[in-house]
């Protein structure tokens, strides 16, 4: 159905549309040289390309490429090319003490984890993005890519200062994600160099590397042969900025004769690889199917037309598994295939899979047979027209906007051309290319590639599991079957579905436009639609193939009940699998195939909202997306239920698994109360959710278009886009469903604490990772508002770059903070106060998180006492006007502004009532006068932008040191001390870990204040055998647990010191309970039928002479190292610490009793033992069942 206007056929014709074919042959080359760029090489071998690009104006992205990387790297050198990296922005020959991240920061530069810099296998690639609306800032920033080049400093004291950084950049990687991703690595990689390369590195370099080995890798590697010098920005000459890269470059001499970089091939192999990956903190269970193959070139036209029907294969690939994943009992919950380069000789094709637990056989069947599928039938022409019309939009919106690509984009294209020799042809160039090329690509031809995807082509096959629920054989057997299946081609082909022609299948009548008002200070202009429906847009010229639109409506899920709260909830979520539009997702797609419109909802807590985003020439389709959102109902069927409700339950289950769900739920649960809003869905809430009462819901909230304003944003033409709105306009309902005032909405139930709380939240980890959180309440007072709210955002940054100065600058034990403010809690009134909280967030080292947590106190609170310096007040102002000012190039910038200056406090949608309540000097008018209320309604809606700016305008003139310490004190609690929550993640370790890790830190900790005796220890550890059997392993019906004490005098020396006259220890208070928790979990032994096997204490490092040993007796005999005696009720154990070792010991017993003391410091224990109930045969047997999962966790060692 064409609803666009006749004027519309111009929007059509123009641009892409018109672009010419070219005549190009299949044997042509592709231009070597970058299009659109000044290229060359220095005299000294640097390479450079520099490139003029108003996108964003007066901004520069730079990048300095280094082909040097991981693999690099020998043994005692992994990490250290991570480490260089690091160390770049700690110190150089002009900048000392982390200067260059203070200049970046003082000029409103990007500094943060990963927006710097990138150390991969194959190279290192160091970024800025900086103003250069001053002459001096260009220069200034050349200089420092030159310092990274040569001039990096590395001292034993820079080293020392920057491995706490690393080390926690290391450690953030060891979570699941970061286990999966090595694991698989690895598995891909075996055979070659890069297996063992990971740019991350290993702990035990990170710690002990010398600054020596690191300048050692620096000078080897960091030639100017291998570098290049990427500038893409607004800059007026380019050939000024080629002298600058000369002038800054020029004179750095380069080796003679640097290093060829060596090429590590990655083995092949016929036989596919199979793993059965557990990871107990998995989102949940997955299946990967990868298979490498050597890097193609692309030098020729034929080889970018391979490169088009790779990526139609892939897109018509992936409209399938989605197809899947959305019909009826789906194998899988999502599944996607694509291309990706691992290094620089191979590259992979990827399929991954997310599935139900246990699903994971089926999953793997499902995408196996789908390949299989492909190979015997091919796609289908219908497929394959979809592919190419998907392709052809992207293509045309990139031709679209050439002239407005960002000047980061335009770096990576070069950055690729430098590492991977990608040739850069130009976007006109590429779009005409493939404008000629994809109408000739055949169903056949894109077919083909499918056979990459054969298990005998490196195939490499992964599942992903919380636990073991599938062998390595259970993997074989399916390839084969599915392999068994293809070969007697017992697969049928694939079935498309019928899907319809037209979104809208009734041409709707048009509305009609009630009053229109004129924006002129902010250039919008606003509709009131006979529907009640009010419609504002602004043209803009940034994109020129962007228009961006929401809706939003008061009235959310504050208004419903706490029985039906986690139903309503999940309405969007449900509505969403099930089908919005009228349609099903999967018929839907196909029907956009081709075009670039979307349309999302989310229910919140006050409001209900739909936003878009579109191409100019799709806006029609877009809003007929609205229209049918508003005139159509989400109809669940059981099947669809079943689907999302599985879905759902596996991802609470995986939250329920993750240690950061946990973390988060607490900080909540601490800050808000137990409010059922802000408490996270359970397994029990899911079982009690209604998805047809949630459904309702969804369709309840979009009923009534009168209750919602519409700000839409972009290259929109108005002689266009009106007459499209008027026509997908619908009709207001008689009886409203959902139509509340935002003045009379329920508000949440949520308290600060008022007293400080410091918790820490013990998660079951793989490996110890440790978050922290603090945070302080806000409350901003109605009569400063718009100021507060502004000096809110100020000062978040401020205590943002202070508080990174001194845990990492300073002292070096964090990679990154985080400082955010929430104040999403408040009803929308337009007179009370605001509550909400400022966060600060880290992680770092499990062992020094609360002196990280006072550190940051202190600093809060000398911001609060002292002030920042005029430097500090002078960098956050720099900071925040460089984002302000990119923001105002972006249409995302100009969406967000016209909402909030609708829910603004001065806003009223009533303008009767805002006549009254703002405006009381003209009381005497009256109140029908139609001329007075427009008139009013128009200066509301200039007043609300306005105030925005004026707020932010005058605390950016009023913010000086003085003015922002005084703002910390009225804004947080002052001081700070006295109010506030902590938070801190921790491991909960396994009993062998702690065991272990008390052993090794009590040296430090106790050998000189506790002075803990042996005798202390070996008691408590006894004590935790009899009670606590379930964490030691078994080997049949025998126990044999070997602890290895090398440190074991950090207890005391066996002196007499350490105990008193009569043998007590000398260590009670607060040493003593710290020491008895230390024990509470550790060392359980395990009584299997009423007989228990003695365990060796063996394989001691003997230290200052002494040797344990273990002695056992039934009463009425003995025996060592035997089983105990069914018919003894009692047994009894003796412990001895011997000088000298056993056989000293047995010698010693042969003469005189005076003799043998003197010879031995024997200290003796004796526990007596009974059998109780707690060790029946069905418990035992219990804990054997999970003797595989304990094992896996490493608690014992069978």
């Amino acid at each position: 159905m064409d609803l666009l206007p006749a004027e519309s056929s111009q929007i059509k014709k123009h641009g892409f549309r018109s672009l010419k074919l070219v005549n190009a042959n299949m044997d042509d080359v592709l231009a070597e040289k970058p299009f659109g760029v000044d290229y060359g090489r220095l005299e000294n071998g640097l390479c450079y390309y520099v490139r003029s690009n108003s996108k964003p104006k007066m901004r520069a992205a730079l990048a300095l490429a280094v082909k040097a990387g991981s693999v690099l790297e020998e043994e005692d050198e992994r990490g250290v090319a991570h480490i260089v990296e690091h160390l770049a922005f700690s110190a150089t020959k002009k900048y000392t003490n982390h200067d260059i991240v203070k200049f970046l920061e003082s000029i409103g530069a990007e500094f943060g984890p990963c927006q710097n810099a990138v150390t991969s296998a194959d190279e290192t690639v160091y970024e800025l993005f900086v103003p250069i609306d001053k002459p001096e800032l260009l220069s200034q920033a050349i200089s420092i890519l030159g310092e990274f080049s040569s001039e990096v400093r590395v001292s034993t004291d820079d080293l020392e200062k920057e491995r706490g950084a690393v080390m926690e950049e290391y450690r953030g990687n060891r979570n699941a994600n970061g286990r999966m991703q090595d694991a698989h690595w690895v598995l891909m990689m075996e055979g070659s160099k890069y297996a063992e390369r990971l740019p991350i590195g290993l702990e035990r370099v990170i710690q002990t590397v010398s600054a020596d080995t690191v300048k050692q890798f620096y000078g080897k590697w960091y030639h100017l042969h291998n570098m290049a010098v990427i500038a893409v920005g607004d800059f007026s000459d380019t050939q000024s900025v080629v002298e600058l890269i000369r002038t800054h470059f020029g004179d750095k001499s380069s080796s003679p004769d640097p290093p060829l970089i060596p090429l590590f091939p990655v083995p092949s192999h016929e036989e596919p690889r199979f793993s059965c990956f557990v990871e107990s903190e998995a989102a949940g269970s997955a299946v990967m199917i990868s298979c490498k193959m050597p890097v193609d070139e692309l030098k020729t036209v034929k080889d970018y037309r391979n490169l088009l029907a790779e990526s139609m294969f892939f897109h018509a690939l992936n409209q399938r598994f989605f197809k899947i994943s959305r019909g009826k009992d789906p194998p899988y919950f999502s599944c996607s295939a694509a291309a990706d380069v691992l290094v620089r000789p191979v590259k992979a094709y990827i399929m991954t899979s997310s599935c139900k637990e246990k699903g994971t056989i089926e999953a793997l069947k499902s995408i196996l047979t789908e390949v299989a599928r492909v190979r015997l039938h091919g796609f289908s022409e219908r497929e394959i027209s979809v592919a190419r019309a998907l392709l052809m939009s992207e293509i045309e919106s990139a031709y679209l906007e050439r002239d407005q690509m960002q000047s980061t984009s335009l770096r990576d294209e070069y950055l690729q051309h430098f590492l991977r020799n990608e040739p850069v042809v130009g976007v006109e160039y590429e779009a005409q290319l493939q404008k000629t090329i994809l109408p000739h690509i055949s169903a056949s031809e894109v077919s083909k590639y499918v056979e990459n995807f054969r298990t005998s082509c490196s195939c490499v096959i992964k599942t992903i599991e919380p636990w073991a629920t599938v062998t390595v054989d259970d993997l074989k057997t399916v390839v084969s079957m599915i392999n068994s299946l293809e070969e007697e081609q017992s697969i049928p082909p694939w079935d498309d579905e019928h899907i319809p022609e037209e979104i809208v299948n009734m041409k709707p009548n048009p509305g009609d436009i009630v009053q229109q008002f004129e924006y002129s200070n902010i250039g919008a202009t606003e509709l009131i639609l006979s529907n009640g429906m009010r419609v504002c847009y602004k043209y803009t010229d940034f994109f020129d193939d962007q228009v961006l639109f929401t809706g939003f409506s008061y009235g959310g899920l504050s208004e419903l009940p706490e029985n039906e709260y986690f139903s309503c909830s999940m309405g969007s979520t449900i509505a969403g699998e099930i089908g919005v539009f009228g349609y099903r997702p999967s018929v839907l797609m196909d029907m956009l195939a081709g075009k670039r419109a979307e349309v999302g909802t989310k229910l919140g807590a006050y409001m209900r909202t739909f936003s878009g985003d579109c191409s100019p020439s799709d806006l029609e389709t877009a809003l007929q997306l609205v229209y049918q959102l508003f005139t159509t109902d989400v109809e669940p069927r059981e099947e669809d239920i079943k689907i999302v409700m599985q879905m759902a339950e596996e991802a609470v289950r995986a939250q329920e698994r993750d240690p950061y769900t946990a973390f988060a739920n607490r900080v909540r649960e601490l800050n808000y109360g137990n409010s059922y809003f802000f408490r996270p869905i359970r397994i029990g809430d899911l079982k009690k959710v209604d998805p047809f009462k949630a459904c309702e819901y969804f369709n309840n909230c979009f009923k009534d278009p009168s209750t919602f304003t519409v700000v839409i944003v972009g290259n929109i033409d108005p002689a266009i886009a009106c007459p499209l709105i008027l026509q997908v306009e619908f009709q207001d309902l008689l009886n409203p469903v959902f139509h509340f005032s935002r003045d009379d909405l329920k508000g949440l139930p949520f308290t600060f604490p008022s007293t400080i709380i410091r918790e820490v939240v013990r998660s079951p980890m793989v490996e110890a990772q440790c978050s922290v959180q603090l945070c302080f309440p806000v409350e901003l007072k109605n009569e400063n508002m718009m100021e507060d709210i502004q000096f809110v955002g100020f000062l978040s940054k401020l205590l943002e770059t202070k508080i990174l100065q001194v845990l990492r600058f300073k002292h070096g034990q964090i990679y990154s903070a985080g400082v955010s403010v929430f104040l999403g809690g408040n009803k929308p009134s337009r007179v009370d106060n605001v509550r909400g909280d400022i966060s600060v967030n880290f992680s770092c080292d499990p062992d020094i998180s609360t002196t990280l947590v006072d550190l940051a106190l202190e600093e809060i609170l000398r911001l609060q006492e002292e002030g920042p310096t005029d430097e500090d007040v002078l960098t956050i102002l720099e900071i925040e006007q460089r984002a302000h000012e990119n923001g105002l190039q972006e249409n995302y910038y100009w969406l967000d502004r016209i909402l909030r200056s609708y829910q603004s406090r001065i806003y009223f949608g009533d303008v009767g009532t805002s006549f009254e309540a703002a405006f009381p000097i003209i009381r005497n008018v009256k109140k029908s006068s139609i001329f007075v209320k427009q008139i009013f309604h128009y200066y509301l809606i200039i007043i609300a932008a306005q105030v925005q700016e004026e707020g932010r305008s005058k605390v950016r003139k009023t913010l000086t040191p003085l003015t922002a310490q005084l703002a910390l004190r009225r804004i947080l609690p002052f001081p700070c001390k006295k109010q506030y929550t902590v938070v801190i993640l921790m491991p909960q370790r396994s009993c062998f870990k702690k065991l272990k890790l008390f052993i090794h830190s009590a040296p430090n900790r106790y050998s000189r204040d506790a002075k803990v005796s042996p005798m202390l220890f070996f008691l408590f550890f006894f004590y935790f055998l009899l009670f606590y059997p379930e964490y030691i392993g078994w080997r049949e019906r025998r126990i044999d647990l070997v602890i290895s004490l090398t440190r074991y005098t950090c207890f005391g020396r066996w002196a007499n010191p350490h105990f008193s006259r009569h043998g007590r220890p000398d260590c009670f208070g607060s040493q003593f309970v710290e020491i008895f928790t230390q024990f509470t979990e550790i060392l359980r032994v395990c009584l299997f039928r009423h007989k228990i096997v003695i365990w060796k204490i063996g394989d001691f490092q003997q230290e200052q002479g002494y040797t344990f040993f273990l002695h056992y007796q039934n009463i009425g005999g003995t025996y060592h190292f035997d089983e105990l005696n069914p018919q003894r009720k009692t047994s009894v154990f003796t412990l001895r610490a011997v000088k000298g070792d056993l056989k000293d010991y047995k010698s010693a017993k042969k003469k005189k009793k005076k003799e043998k003391k003197q010879m031995t410091n024997t200290i003796h224990f004796v526990i007596k033992i009974k059998r109780i109930d707690m060790y029946r045969k069905k418990r035992i047997e219990s804990l054997l069942d999970n003797k595989k999962r304990l094992s896996n966790q490493n608690i014992a060692k069978f």
